[in-house]
């Protein structure tokens, strides 16, 4: 509780229970979640009568988006959340299926294959694929007419700039139970979305939309609120005391002249031991740790227009366009300028693309 006065109108007295002056830290997890760049896509609304059987095969071939942009595996994932009723979900790779009830949710990364039916016994006849594209107004039927349940689906496309961080967070499955704990949040958002699916009203699809790529960030979150998650690839090295701590100073001031051994004294650790445990636990250097995303903090820069290209190198911690260039074509593939000609002809902007 602290008491403080509002320099913008002298003698009032402001009561704050939040003002501080202390300034905040970016941690790791947040920049990710601001770098990242999602959007969502094919929304629709599964009304299944028992019995029904609808299956996520694997898939391997280019898919199509509304815009027409041709995706790798890597660049998609898919969602579904159980709004009404019960179901069963098989899992590749998981031994048992699973009980669904109203209010659960899963994400699947591209390249997973599962079944959601109303029984273990029932054989699926549909795949959402084919179910989407004969969707009217964004509702699709299935089914023989028992007992009803409802699922909200759709997928979600990422960016370039995004797929690295994303890798680093999302497994091939993440399933979020209804009564998880610290998910309130998550529980609002599919709410609403399940109410702007079910009622259709004019902006519904727009809502929806956002709606869905604010559903994931939550879903995200409650996955690495989840105690063993965090003993598993990049987050195992966020929560490591002394590694996490030298990511946060890294994510915190990515334009800091970073060395090996500065990052070591963050860690309060040798330089050899802090070395040796960063790769056991990323499987990369610390070096090629701060390099990759400083990259990847400017792809994210550079899509905004206004910004010159030595600023941007600044920003990321490089005092010349010249050597900044240089660590982008060897990371990235491309120079700054291809990158950005090559992201506005994927975009189907062929009139920006020319401008570099």
């Amino acid at each position: 509780m602290s008491w403080a006065v509002d320099k913008s109108c002298s003698g009032v007295l402001v009561f704050c229970l939040f003002v501080h002056n202390k300034e905040v830290r970016l941690d790791p997890i947040t920049d990710i979640f601001r770098t990242m760049h999602v959007t969502a896509f094919g929304l629709h609304r599964l009304e299944a009568t028992a019995p029904w059987g609808v299956m996520q095969e694997k898939q391997t071939e280019e898919k199509v988006t509304p815009s027409d942009k041709r995706m790798s595996p890597t660049d998609l994932a898919h969602f579904a959340m159980l709004s009404r009723g019960n179901c069963w979900l098989s899992v590749e790779g998981t031994p048992e299926p699973i009980p669904l009830t109203g209010g659960d949710c899963f994400l699947l990364a591209r390249g997973t294959s599962i079944v959601l039916r109303d029984s273990p016994r029932t054989r699926p006849r549909w795949s959402f694929r084919e179910l989407g594209a004969r969707a009217n107004s964004n509702v699709a039927h299935c089914g023989g007419g028992g007992a009803p349940t409802t699922i909200v689906c759709g997928s979600l496309s990422f960016d370039r700039a995004s797929l690295k961080p994303i890798t680093q967070l999302l497994p091939s499955f993440i399933l979020i139970k209804a009564d998880q704990a610290r998910t309130l949040a998550l529980h609002l958002t599919m709410q609403a979305l399940a109410s702007e699916m079910a009622e259709q009203a004019p902006g519904s699809e727009v809502v929806a939309t956002r709606l869905a790529e604010v559903l994931f960030i939550q879903t995200l979150r409650a996955h690495i609120a989840s105690g063993p998650e965090r003993n598993k690839g990049w987050l195992r090295a966020i929560f490591d005391l002394q590694i996490g701590t030298a990511l946060s100073a890294i994510h915190d001031r990515v334009n800091t002249p970073w060395t090996v051994e500065s990052l070591a004294e963050a860690a309060g650790m040798s330089r050899s031991a802090f070395a040796a445990r960063f790769k056991e636990l990323l499987g990369q250097t610390p070096l090629e740790y701060v390099t990759e995303w400083r990259m990847q903090k400017a792809m994210q820069l550079l899509q905004q227009r206004d910004k010159k290209l030595i600023d941007v190198a600044r920003s990321v911690g490089y005092e010349s366009d010249a050597a900044f260039s240089k660590a982008f074509k060897r990371v990235v593939g491309a120079n700054p300028g291809e990158y950005l000609k090559r992201r506005f002809e994927d975009q189907g902007n062929a009139g920006m693309a020319k401008d570099f």
